[in-house]
């Protein structure tokens, strides 16, 4: 327990200078000293690409070029999977993948999901993981950053409350190429070269050659051990929640995660971007005080989270009775050098978050303890992914906000701006479309024993169906795995829940933002909600745990629930 502490108290001590530092370089509205060293060249990229780096973009605008924009990369992705058995830098002539596979991957990695139908070792190539998925897994996450950005300059800005309007009238959220130029640049470019040099030193591979052929120790079997630039992959998948590992066993495999230290390096790495955006978004926005707020609210979510989790698997296997030493921990499908707790941390720090990674296999781990990895994908705000998790609790924040004013007799509002009935018809939306979509889905797929295709027809078996389709709309890619998932149902349906999971969320906060913006701001008076009191963000937390548990308790109770109240 006592590591478990320290590495908590050494993501702040990380987390808090990086979100000063983030909010310094990334506000685009004022110059820092940052901008002599990374300027020139974000310039000579904007001229290159024809962009005008000066020019603002209503929300409507900024949508429409980040979609264009994911939408060209989708397409070009898919076409390197597929063509990838003709293409360079495939020194082990892997085949090309067939159309839905290579389709499902390709939306995967640009919705930073990184769900993976395949095994990335012996089914990508060099160009595909560098040029496809290495090129997505910086791209996805500055996305995710720079809509947060946009939202933190338009609505959460101190001031009052109006932005400069373009020809049309709407009002500007800044320029969506620029926030992402720079967020690439300035953050994730300079700590994935960081974190890359440090796995590098614990003997992850760096290479460019294909397999090793090596002879074992009893001298008569050869084994082929892939290699290839695996650190710089494993830095930015980690950093940019991204998760999508360069082997398909993901972080428990030596190679990827050798020891104990690179695990603390890569732990640590999962939660740092989420963590410091909470400090840079104070920064921007003048509002220190919410900020403070809302992560106190993470914190308390993740180590409620990250308890339940670690005192699942320090519990017996039930299905080991009579073979496990007596009072041992869960170790099954967990690695021997990391023990449970530290796989519990992972674990639970992986799906708090959107990133995914394992160190070891979730479909082994307790009924309670996989509930609990359940539950953070369907709250997906504890601290959750690079940009979108702070603006998923937003979400919940607005939602909040219209009861809170129902509550005490005003007309609903959020930052003195009032919320009417486009606002809240897509918030509710926004909210509602995860249950709506991921219970289909699964009562789809059960409904077809030859669609599903899981291991377990039992309890565990409507877990891993609902886990799969949460991972992909919690745009987590983690799995219980166990499932037939490469076929052409999983990988359609998938693509469906990670479309709408990363946009609809993501972009209607940005819409909200928006359309407040060009509204008068109510003077506040003695009866307007303090959106960063103690009260009002224990009604967002209410708002968050209400939402999600008359949204998915019948389908715990049918899963994990009965498959713990039958063990044993």
């Amino acid at each position: 327990m006592t590591i478990i502490l320290l590495i908590y108290v050494l993501l702040a001590v990380l987390a808090v200078p990086l979100g000063l530092y983030m909010g310094r370089a990334l506000d685009s509205r004022h110059t820092s000293r940052f901008d002599r060293f990374f300027a020139p060249l974000e310039s000579g990229l904007m001229r290159l690409a024809g962009i005008d780096a000066q020019a603002s973009m209503s929300w409507s605008s900024y949508a429409l070029a980040l979609i264009k924009l994911n939408l060209l990369l989708i397409l070009l992705a898919w076409l390197v999977f597929m063509a990838q058995g003709v293409l360079p830098l495939n020194p082990d002539r892997i085949a090309g993948m067939n159309w839905s596979t290579a389709l499902h991957t390709a939306v995967s990695f640009v919705t930073n999901t990184d769900q993976q139908h395949y095994s990335g070792q012996a089914q990508l190539s060099y160009l595909s993981q560098t040029l496809a998925i290495v090129t997505l897994q910086f791209l996805s996450p500055a996305t995710g950053l720079a809509v947060l950005l946009a939202i933190a300059r338009t609505l959460l800005r101190r001031g009052d409350g109006t932005t400069a309007g373009n020809s049309s009238g709407q009002h500007g959220v800044g320029n969506y190429y620029v926030d992402l130029v720079r967020i690439v640049i300035r953050v994730l470019l300079p700590l994935s070269l960081v974190v890359a040099l440090l796995l590098v030193w614990q003997g992850v591979p760096a290479s460019w050659q294909g397999a090793q052929s090596v002879t074992m120790l009893d001298g008569g079997t050869t084994q082929i051990i892939p290699r290839g630039p695996v650190a710089p992959m494993v830095a930015i998948k980690q950093l940019g929640t991204n998760g999508g590992g360069w082997y398909g066993p993901n972080s428990s495999v030596p190679l990827e995660n050798p020891d104990l230290l690179s695990n603390v390096i890569e732990t640590l790495a999962i939660m740092l971007i989420p963590v410091a955006s909470l400090v840079a978004v104070g920064v921007i926005s003048g509002r220190r005080r919410l900020m403070i707020g809302i992560g106190a609210v993470m914190v308390a979510l993740s180590l409620i989270s990250t308890t339940l989790v670690m005192v699942s698997e320090r519990g017996p296997n039930s299905a080991l009775q009579g073979v496990a030493i007596a009072g041992s921990h869960n170790m099954e499908g967990k690695e021997l050098r990391f023990g449970s707790d530290l796989s519990a941390l992972w674990g639970s720090w992986t799906t708090q978050t959107s990133n995914g990674s394992v160190n070891a296999m979730h479909d082994s781990f307790n009924p309670l303890g996989g509930m609990t990895l359940l539950m953070d994908m369907f709250v997906n705000v504890a601290f959750g992914g690079v940009g979108v998790g702070l603006i998923g609790y937003l979400l919940y924040l607005m939602l909040a906000a219209f009861m809170g004013s129902l509550m005490i007799g005003r007309a609903p509002e959020l930052f003195g701006k009032p919320l009417e009935t486009r606002e809240i018809r897509w918030i509710s939306l926004a909210i509602l479309a995860q249950p709506l979509l991921i219970l289909g889905l699964s009562a789809i797929t059960v409904s077809f024993p030859s669609l599903t295709g899981n291991s377990n027809p039992g309890f565990h078996g409507l877990s891993q169906v609902l886990y799969e389709y949460t991972s992909a709309f919690a745009n987590n890619g983690s799995g219980f795995e166990g499932l037939a998932d490469a076929s052409t149902w999983w990988n359609l349906t998938c693509v469906v829940a990670l479309l709408i999971g990363r946009f609809l969320p993501m972009l209607v906060p940005l819409a909200v933002a928006g359309w407040l913006a060009g509204k008068r701001t109510a003077p506040a008076g003695r009866g307007s909600l303090a959106l960063d009191s103690g009260p009002f963000l224990a009604l967002s937390v209410g708002t968050i745990v209400i939402v999600n548990l008359l949204g998915f308790m019948p389908a715990l109770v049918l899963g994990p629930i009965a498959e713990q109240l039958t063990a044993g």
